[in-house]
């Protein structure tokens, strides 16, 4: 009970911010409750199963793309594009699995790194129809929500589709199936002998952190109007595993706490040099050294033994 009161209370405490706040600020937090969904799909393949990626950007641009292209050269409404990034996260990670899967740690690592490369390069190559490094520009949070401003749509749309992912992610970890895919992480061959098949188990759990990978870059492009080939570099693959690690892997607040603790880190560093990744550094260094299973990983294995 008390695992469900916590969150229901982050997520209150969250609402409470978003109506109190200026408009910059509940902006830049709506664009934190977005980016930590695709932070929350890369925590359920490393933090719960294991897998360690650096093709996730592919998945985040397939949501980016997903959405952007109907949106442009289809007229799809908003709410169809967005399930159309969802589902092309989703596949897109599928179909990677199918063929990365078949190796394991830094093999796995390389591959789908190959494969985020490959779409990057792809959308450059497609550029009169992806808009390249220039991008699209597309309509953003105005009308997404007949009645609300563009601010109040954007902060309501992200809200409701952070809400939507810790909730899912939650009863996930805590269901059958998120066990499972701790034990692949834990110890695969024990779960062999046990019946389980770590390649289906791993490519559904990829599948799945695809999907929600998709969904944060689908809403990305939606909610703040732009599409573009950067979102498949391969800074968009360290992020989400630097905002894990931050937060904590294998804790369901984690990717939170990591993506919001990362961005005002950048943005209170801007503030003072250009140098921000070099205050990043300090960061993941003073990290390692005194909580190297990140803020809420240090936490639970203190105090708080009971978070998921």
């Amino acid at each position: 009970m008390k695992v469900w009161i916590l969150h229901v209370a982050v997520l209150l405490a969250l609402l409470v911010l978003l109506l109190v706040l200026p408009a910059y600020h509940a902006t830049n937090l709506a664009r934190i409750m977005v980016l930590a969904v695709f932070a929350i799909g890369y925590n359920l393949a490393f933090g719960y199963t294991g897998l360690l990626s650096l093709g996730h950007a592919l998945f985040f641009a397939a949501g980016v793309y997903g959405a952007a292209l109907p949106v442009t050269y289809l007229g799809f409404a908003q709410l169809p594009a967005l399930i159309a990034g969802l589902v092309a996260g989703a596949v897109m990670a599928g179909l990677t699995g199918l063929l990365a899967l078949r190796t394991a740690g830094v093999s796995f690592m390389i591959v789908t790194l190959m494969f985020a490369q490959a779409g990057y390069l792809s959308l450059l190559y497609f550029g009169e129809v992806t808009g390249g490094d220039e991008g699209l520009v597309l309509p953003g949070a105005a009308g997404l929500i007949p009645g609300l401003s563009a601010d109040a749509a954007r902060t309501t749309i992200a809200y409701g589709l952070f809400a939507l992912a810790l909730i899912a992610s939650l009863l996930l970890v805590r269901g059958r199936f998120g066990r499972t895919m701790v034990a692949m992480r834990e110890n695969e061959e024990r779960s062999r002998m046990l019946g389980y098949n770590p390649f289906a188990v791993k490519l559904a759990a990829l599948v799945l952190s695809g999907l929600f990978a998709g969904a944060s870059g689908a809403a990305y492009a939606l909610l703040f109007g732009y599409a573009g080939a950067s979102f498949a570099t391969i800074q968009y693959s360290i992020l989400p595993m630097l905002w894990v690690l931050m937060g904590g892997a294998g804790t369901v607040l984690g990717p939170l706490i990591g993506t919001a603790a990362m961005f005002y880190l950048v943005d209170i560093a801007g503030s003072y040099t250009t140098a921000t990744l070099l205050f990043v550094g300090v960061a993941l260094v003073l990290l390692i050294l005194f909580a190297p299973r990140g803020i809420l990983g240090t936490i639970r294995e203190r105090w708080l033994p009971w978070l998921p």
